[in-house]
């Protein structure tokens, strides 16, 4: 590492300034203070700035190609009081022709850091705002913040998050580095300052939403500006739904949505699965094939966001007394979870844009304010969602668009409409303990070893069940959803984190007294525990202590992984056998389709073969492959069911693309078609989820503040046509091919 202290100059200049609170401390074009300025792995190689195609002035500095090249700025002596300070600032420009991603770190004379990552476009100069105190969309309600630079009052802004904490009246040093940047990197720098106001930071949030729930930042070709548009959109889909539909009326299906051109299966009058020729294969009651091709969330409560204390973010809420006041309403999702943690505005008052903007649509012109005598005022009612018309005019589209399933957490009485299958969630939940293993983002796993726990199953499930027993339409029940059976990461610690965290509660927890069965039942004693793990354990009763920690796996010690591996069999066994036992009584003629795994261990996913009829996932990757190794499924020998996927972009409103990003909306039909195309060939998967109907309020929705843009509808309820022709065609060629595969398959064999 080569590190170089430079007699750089600076200037120390407080009357500098482009907007009224900021400070310039130092200027890296016109030098008059001498500030300390260290290099590592990284120089500036001219001694002069230099004008760039805009005519601005900067200085280059060059991070080269290793770990962390860094430049460090710091006073010559003492420390920088910040504490009136809201935010530090510096004039930066990429130096090369793509983006450049550069880490800010802020250190203080106690040691405490604040960091924060610049994601620094290709073009012109911007000035970064990093928040001196620990921000991030998070804090103001939602997933992700509106999209960066922003353009105000003529000058480009980047405002960014920040974690961590600072004593502001002792700062020591401010840091800008690359991680491992594969060739030498560019920087242009013109200055570093401070803010000592927050009010750019509040107009960045400031009537960020307009009237009908999108972003008034950036413009789409679906975007609305006025009800008419709104109005002339619905009745042209309309026209083309009437044509598709049309068409699916010549196709080759049952009632059911089962290809009946396909191979022939017994007819059971529910549905079931079956293995043929090698390919796993959902039956419908009628017998025939049926890939389940589904959307999740298909319900018309998903356009709900908070508004209480930030209604600044809204340009044109509606006012008490006006129509559309109806779709106010009052919650709270302030529920401890990790999904919740550093979320502020999340309980209150909320406004429900996707219900208003259907009453735009298609409510009827008579409001009481356009009434003109006491009797017509009766007749005209204030506005109501019509969730018939809703309902019809969804299960249209989503048959027209080539779907045949109702996913998770859709409105139920879709599936009473006996026009699509559908599935539903067994929600558990009850005073029974639970363990964390960390993250713990839906919340802390139940203990299937607690009575109370087989009693809050059996009461799910018969309430969930007592409506739908002997209903052919329903596939079946998912049992959770992305419980927390591993914490996030590599290391043996997230791995094995539900014997960890099982292993720090007490003995009142009976997963605990279970585990500690387990070593007894096998150990005897201490000490043959303490030679099998290697440790030092004087009596037992140090392993009921709360907070005990037990050893890392290790090569000289293989019992500890072969007790953990145990043990989290067990735990996973008794947790679905549970739930599959209730179910057989209950619901005997429906799947019990998996745990929708998001973060799982191989124990938890043979156990839920062993004991579930279909096992679920919820894949974000490009394809399913990418998502586990299916050499180990194959090997469980269970159908599998995709339970979400997702392609999302940037340039449709909401702010968060979801965790996995496409360029532009243009590239999502695409990788839709890829990802169907290779869970095709994948012969154990009976079919894919979307994920999901509608997209996120920009603003986040009440669960959890996400504001994701992967709807296969806007906020708006208007439909992003060329994605949803290009997901039609994709889902029809997958019933296609589900239809031949059966004889392309026995031809392969043939040759």
């Amino acid at each position: 590492m080569i590190r170089r202290t430079l007699p750089a100059v600076f200037a120390l200049l407080f009357s500098s300034s482009l907007l009224a609170g900021q400070q310039t401390l130092f200027s890296f074009v016109r030098p008059a203070a001498v500030v300390n300025v260290v290099t590592e792995d990284a120089s500036l190689p001219q001694y002069n700035a230099e004008q760039t195609a805009e005519g601005e002035v900067l200085r280059r500095v060059v991070f080269n190609p290793v770990q962390r090249p860094t430049l460090r700025l710091s006073p010559q002596t003492g420390a920088w009081d910040w504490s009136a300070a809201t935010a530090l600032t510096l004039r930066l420009q990429s130096g090369m022709d793509w983006p450049l991603t550069v880490d800010v770190t802020v250190l203080s004379s106690n040691g405490q850091t604040l960091t924060s990552r610049i994601d620094l476009p290709a073009g012109p100069a911007q000035t970064v705002l990093v928040p001196l105190v620990a921000s991030s969309p998070s804090s103001q309600g939602m997933r992700a913040g509106p999209p960066m630079p922003w353009t105000h009052e003529g000058q480009r802004w980047i405002l960014t998050s920040s974690s961590g904490e600072l004593d502001l009246k002792q700062v020591v040093s401010v840091s800008l580095s690359m991680n491992k940047p594969n060739v030498a990197q560019s920087l242009l720098i013109e200055r570093v300052g401070i803010q000592d106001d927050d009010q750019l930071q509040k107009a960045v949030y400031t009537g960020l939403i307009d009237a009908y729930g999108q972003s008034t930042r950036s413009r789409w070709p679906e975007k609305i500006v006025n009800d008419d548009q709104l109005k002339a959109g619905a009745a042209r889909e309309q026209q083309h739904l009437k044509g598709w539909l049309a068409e699916r009326s010549q196709l080759p299906r049952d009632k059911f949505g089962g290809v009946s051109s396909g191979p022939s299966f017994d007819a059971k009058g529910f549905f079931r699965t079956e293995k043929r020729d090698g390919r796993w294969y959902l039956v419908t009651p009628e017998g025939h094939p049926f890939y389940s091709l589904g959307v999740n969330t298909v319900a018309a409560d998903g356009g709900r966001t908070y508004v209480a204390g930030r209604e600044a973010m809204f340009s044109a809420l509606p006012q008490a007394g006006e129509p559309l006041a109806q779709f106010f309403g009052e919650g709270n999702n302030n529920d401890g979870n990790g999904s919740s943690s550093g979320r502020n505005f999340n309980q209150g008052r909320w406004f429900d844009f996707y219900a208003a903007n259907l009453e735009r649509s298609h409510g009827k012109a008579c409001t009481p304010a356009a009434a003109t005598s006491a009797a017509a005022a009766v007749e005209c009612p204030a506005p109501a969602l019509d969730h018939q018309r809703w309902q019809g005019h969804t299960l249209d589209r989503l048959q027209a668009w080539g779907f045949n399933t109702l996913g998770n957490w859709s409105d139920p009485a879709l599936g009473q409409a006996n026009r699509l299958p559908y599935t539903l969630p067994l929600s558990i939940g009850g005073d029974y303990t639970s363990i964390s293993t960390g993250v713990d983002w839906w919340g802390r796993m139940p203990d299937p070893f607690d009575p109370r726990f087989a009693m809050a199953t059996e009461r799910a499930v018969a309430i969930a069940a007592r409506d739908h027993r002997d209903d052919p339409w329903l596939i079946g029940y998912f049992a959770d959803n992305e419980l927390a059976w591993a914490a996030p990461g590599d290391d043996p610690k997230a791995r094995y984190a539900l014997a960890y965290g099982t292993l720090r509660l007490t003995t009142d927890v009976p997963a605990k007294r279970a585990f500690l069965k387990q070593l007894r039942d096998k150990y005897r004693n201490q000490a043959g525990l303490s030679k099998a793990w290697g440790i030092d354990l004087p009596a037992w009763e140090l392993m009921e202590d709360p907070g005990f920690e037990p050893p890392l796996p290790s090569a000289e010690h293989p019992e500890i992984e072969a007790d953990f591996k145990h043990f989290q069999k067990v735990f996973a066994q008794t947790y679905f056998k549970t739930i599959s036992d209730s179910l057989k009584w209950h619901a005997p003629n429906h799947l019990l389709l998996g745990g929708r795994f998001a973060v799982s261990t191989p124990e938890a996913v043979a156990a839920c073969a062993e004991f579930c009829d279909v096992l679920s996932f919820n894949f974000y990757t490009p394809k399913p492959q990418d998502g586990y190794d299916f050499s180990q499924l194959n090997a469980l020998d269970k159908p599998v069911l995709v339970s979400e996927f997702q392609f999302g972009s940037r340039d449709r409103g909401p702010f968060w693309p979801g965790p996995m990003e496409v360029a532009r909306e243009e590239g999502r039909g695409p990788a839709y078609d890829a990802f169907v195309k290779a869970a095709l060939s994948e012969p154990s998967i009976v079919g894919v989820h979307w994920f999901q109907y509608l997209d996120q309020p920009a603003s986040g929705r009440l669960l959890d503040g996400e504001n994701g843009h992967f709807g296969l509808v806007g906020i708006t309820d208007v439909p992003f046509q060329g994605f949803v022709d290009s997901v039609r065609k994709s889902n029809l060629q997958a019933q296609e091919q589900i239809a031949k595969a059966p004889i392309a398959e026995k031809a392969a064999k043939a040759q």
